[in-house]
């Protein structure tokens, strides 16, 4: 199928929503809105990414209208992640104006689950995959090194190599392929970037869990290098209307890939009753 077919099939379309959020959307039925996970911009993606993104998405979006959405560009220095979950809500009000279904993967995670927490009658229902209440000691400390290095306008894909990869010897390699394609994938706007990095750098909701009003499924994989099987755990444990469902096998970006993602979601997101623990 060429990529025009493909276009006209799902209806793709772009566009920003009320704070400049940009957003791609394809599909058709409720709306579903994807919050993405970490990116060097604040922009839809293109080329590969795109085309990775959607195939990504198409499955979902045989039964939702979904809006792959990121953050705003230009983020300001000091930007917490209560403000950039309050910016959302805004900008789903304003689009929606109803509570929406909402999945957050990874980074995007972190953006859902302050939302539900902070503006709960504005997500319907939550699914949080290869995300938690807070990130782990070794995202934490990659995330960082990353911004640090894109800021001071070194190579600095490599140090995310050890969050996606858990063998050590397949993230040396991984991250001695990401040094070499670094300058193809710097962000345009490093300061912008690294804003978004602290913010979630400070992300942390223990105690605040049980705010959550919206039903949610957590979705992790075993062999996450960035998040434990402890911190889902704990996220899902804390959610008083949740689900957990551990990928055996399944490393941090696999979680999306795994043949039970899409089917898992769509059942969850359509079920009158839906199953949580």
């Amino acid at each position: 199928m060429s990529k025009s077919t493909l276009a006209t099939e799902l209806d793709i379309t772009e566009g920003e929503l009320r704070h400049g959020m940009p957003y791609l959307a394809m599909g058709a039925g409720r709306p579903l809105v994807f919050l993405r996970w970490f990116t060097p911009d604040h922009a839809n993606p293109r080329g590969w990414m795109r085309d990775s993104e959607i195939k990504m998405l198409r499955p979902l979006a045989r039964n939702f209208r979904v809006y792959a959405v990121n953050r705003a560009p230009g983020m300001r220095e000091g930007t917490t992640m209560a403000d950039i979950a309050t910016e959302h809500a805004d900008d789903l009000r304003a689009e929606f104006g109803e509570p929406v279904d909402v999945l957050g993967v990874s980074s995007g995670g972190s953006v859902a689950l302050q939302l539900a927490a902070d503006h709960p009658n504005v997500v319907r229902r939550l699914i949080i995959a290869s995300s938690g209440y807070r990130l782990d000691p070794l995202a934490k400390e990659s995330q960082l090194r990353y911004g640090e290095a894109a800021l001071a306008g070194r190579r600095a894909m490599h140090h995310m190599a050890h969050t996606v990869v858990s063998s050590p010897i397949l993230a040396s390699l991984a991250g001695a392929a990401m040094w070499l394609v670094d300058p193809l994938a710097r962000p345009k706007n490093p300061a912008d970037t690294y804003a978004f990095i602290r913010a979630e750098d400070d992300f942390d909701l223990t105690g605040r869990l049980g705010d959550i009003a919206a039903p949610t499924l957590v979705l992790g994989g075993e062999r996450d290098a960035g998040y434990s099987t402890d911190n889902f755990r704990y996220t899902a444990d804390g959610i008083p209307h949740s689900r957990l469902v551990i990928y055996p096998g399944t490393s941090h970006m696999g979680v999306v890939k795994h043949p039970a993602f899409a089917r898992d979601v769509t059942e969850f997101l359509t079920a009158e009753n839906p199953p949580t623990r």
